[in-house]
């Protein structure tokens, strides 16, 4: 299947912005995307892989058979599960390292470095049946869950789609309901990513990559329409998180714009959420898509877009360095000459996830040349 740049670039850049999110004295981080939007880079990482699941699915099935994209599909599921035990694994044993090493850092949970050491098989065993999942890790859990459904639920998104957009939305309005009913180690509800609300997102990026032929001629016939109404959607989006910024001052405006958007949830994934994605979606992939495309070409866009093609280890790596980088920059000092360590920090994290990315995406050829030097001896 020939690649879009531009989509593994966006795929990179929602995994930069997932790292630095979680570093919460970043400097970066202000410029990611939820400084802009009320979304963030979460629900672009969820479309964007529904996205790719719909065109990867119409492409086995063509070539191969249904029963060939539902074993793809199954097994990706259990690396997904096999990521999330090892991601887990690896994420409590380097909180643990930097604890012991006296770099305190808030981006991870500090009980997971108790718990790996006291009571290990304890731990793997309660993430390995996704009874607890690890902040930070715990997409992973809500992509098992999309990933395994999909031999199932692809087949009859495909066959009825506006039955499958029904039934998908019905279950998203029952969200949160549904999701108490799931036994967690949280003291909330669920899963904290809401599988029962995401779940409509990502099919409607698997919908998107399977009928992308068919639905784009419909769509540009109301290309500038939609265009319109999409740039609203995002100036209203906007207007929102800057009065969130503004803080107090801006409260009376706050309110009354909510009375317009209503509550604004991440974890179920509320409308606005879902709908200022899918106007940005469209913003990017019309209007916008010789820029983006200019932009993957570039060097800069060549490197998210490596990081974007590493997938699951790219976003393991992600969330390693986001620990990392979290402890590095609490131990920089007040004043200016802190706050350019942190910068350096950022940047310093942003380039090793590319660099590991690049590893892993050439580890054909580095294996090779070690099994070589290996026979050699």
């Amino acid at each position: 299947m020939k690649r879009i740049a531009a989509l593994d670039m966006l795929r990179g850049y929602a995994l930069v912005c997932i790292m630095l999110d979680h570093m919460p004295i970043s400097v970066l981080r202000n410029l990611t995307l939820s400084n802009f939007a009320v979304f963030d880079a979460a629900e672009l990482f969820v479309l964007l892989s529904g996205f790719l699941v719909g065109m990867v699915w119409i492409k086995i099935e063509a070539r191969d058979g249904r029963w060939a994209a539902q074993k793809r599909f199954l097994k990706r599921a259990l690396q997904v599960w096999l990521a999330l035990i090892i991601g887990s694994l690896v994420l409590a044993l380097l909180s643990a390292l930097l604890f012991e090493l006296q770099l305190n850092h808030t981006a991870v949970w500090f009980q997971y470095s108790r718990w790996i050491l006291e009571h290990p098989l304890g731990y793997l065993a309660t993430v390995a049946l996704m009874w607890m999942q690890p902040n930070l890790m715990d997409v992973l859990a809500l992509y098992v869950l999309l990933i395994a459904t999909a031999p199932v639920t692809v087949p009859f998104l495909l066959r009825y789609p506006w039955a499958a957009l029904a039934l998908s939305l019905l279950i998203w309005y029952f969200a949160e309901p549904l999701n108490a009913l799931v036994p967690n180690q949280r003291p909330g509800p669920g899963l904290l990513f809401n599988p029962f609300g995401w779940q409509l997102l990502f099919f409607v990026g698997v919908a998107m990559g399977a009928f992308r032929d068919r639905l784009m001629p419909v769509l540009m016939r109301r290309s500038r329409l939609l265009t319109c109404v999409s740039a609203a959607i995002l100036i209203f989006s906007l207007t929102i998180v800057i009065t969130w910024k503004i803080g107090p001052a801006a409260k009376p405006f706050a309110q009354f714009l909510r009375q317009f958007h209503g509550p604004i949830d991440k974890w179920s994934l509320d409308g606005l959420r879902l709908i200022s994605i899918l106007a940005a979606s469209w913003i990017v992939a019309v209007p916008l898509a010789r820029p983006f495309a200019w932009m993957a070409a570039t060097r800069p866009g060549e490197a998210l877009a490596e990081i974007g093609r590493g997938g699951l280890f790219s976003f393991v790596t992600c969330v390693l360095l986001s620990i990392w980088g979290d402890a590095m920059a609490m131990t920089a000092p007040p004043g200016g000459w802190g706050f350019a360590l942190r910068i350096g920090i950022d940047i310093w994290v942003t380039v090793a996830l590319w660099a590991a990315a690049a590893v892993w995406m050439r580890r054909e050829t580095w294996i090779a040349i070690l099994r070589a030097r290996w026979a050699g001896l």
